[in-house]
This record gives structure tokens, C-alpha cells and sequence, in this order.
């Protein structure tokens, strides 16, 4: 692959610590939820992270699609929520993804097959293939 960009973070101490990027866009604590054990309190957490950035990379994907097939993808968001928990294996853990979509000017079915096939284009959909559940609740007009 011939890189176009490459995102650079540093994380220091895990779920309880710091995330800061190279440029220093990024300059976040991050914090375990409480739901997991941790504290909660201010601060993200790599899911959180992670569900921002698929719906954010999802949409512009929707968009790049939408506009090869001239297609209205104007006023749509992408809702990510990223879920973890044990995996079947008794050992360690796994994500599951679901992407809640809302394409306000396309009708069910063209909503539907413009996030089937943006699915087809986006990188963290490619990435995530094959490796973890990723789900779509799709609403058009």
C-alpha cells in the first residue's frame, strides 16, 4: 500500500492514563467506565475513539459513493457504537461494531444499498471484515 497519510498517537498508561497525537490535535485522558470496573469520570476510552472514528470514516465514505452514483447524501449522519466484552474463547475480549444511519433525502431502499456499498469503500470496514460484527440500523426518508 502506498500511504497518503499516517496518523501518529501515543498513548502513556492505558485505560487510565493520556492519548495525544503528533500534531497535538489530540489531547485526551483517557479513563476505564465504570461499567468495565473502572472509575468513569471525565476522560474517553478506545472504544469511544474507535466508534468515532469508523462513523466518521463511514460517512465520508457515504459521501464518495453518493457522489459517483449522484446521489443526495446531504443532512446524513452515522451514529457508531462499539460494544466489548469476553470473547467465546474464555480468554480475552471483543468488539462488535453497529453503525446507526440516517440518509434523510434517499428512500429505504437506496439508503440501504448507498451504505451497502459504502461499506464495500470504507478502510475500517475493509479493516474490520471478517474480524468483528459490524451491523447497520439504516433509516431514509
Amino acid at each position: 500500500m502506498k500511504a497518503l497519510y499516517t496518523a501518529v498517537a501515543t498513548a502513556h498508561g492505558g485505560r487510565q492514563g493520556h492519548v495525544t497525537s503528533d500534531d497535538g490535535a489530540l489531547d485526551l485522558d483517557t479513563v476505564t467506565p465504570k461499567s468495565m470496573g473502572g472509575p468513569g469520570g471525565a476522560g474517553t476510552n478506545p472504544e469511544q475513539l474507535f466508534a468515532a472514528g469508523y462513523a466518521a470514516c463511514f460517512q465520508s465514505a457515504m459521501g464518495f459513493v453518493a457522489g459517483q452514483q449522484k446521489l443526495d447524501a446531504s443532512g446524513s449522519t452515522v451514529t457508531g457504537q462499539v460494544s466489548i466484552g469476553p470473547n467465546d474463547h474464555g480468554a480475552g475480549f471483543m468488539l462488535a461494531v453497529k453503525h446507526v444511519v440516517t440518509l434523510p433525502n434517499l428512500d429505504q431502499a437506496a439508503a440501504e444499498k448507498l451504505v451497502h456499498d459504502a461499506h464495500q469503500v470504507c478502510p475500517y470496514s475493509n479493516a474490520t471484515r471478517g474480524n468483528i460484527a459490524v451491523d447497520f440500523e439504516v433509516h431514509g426518508k
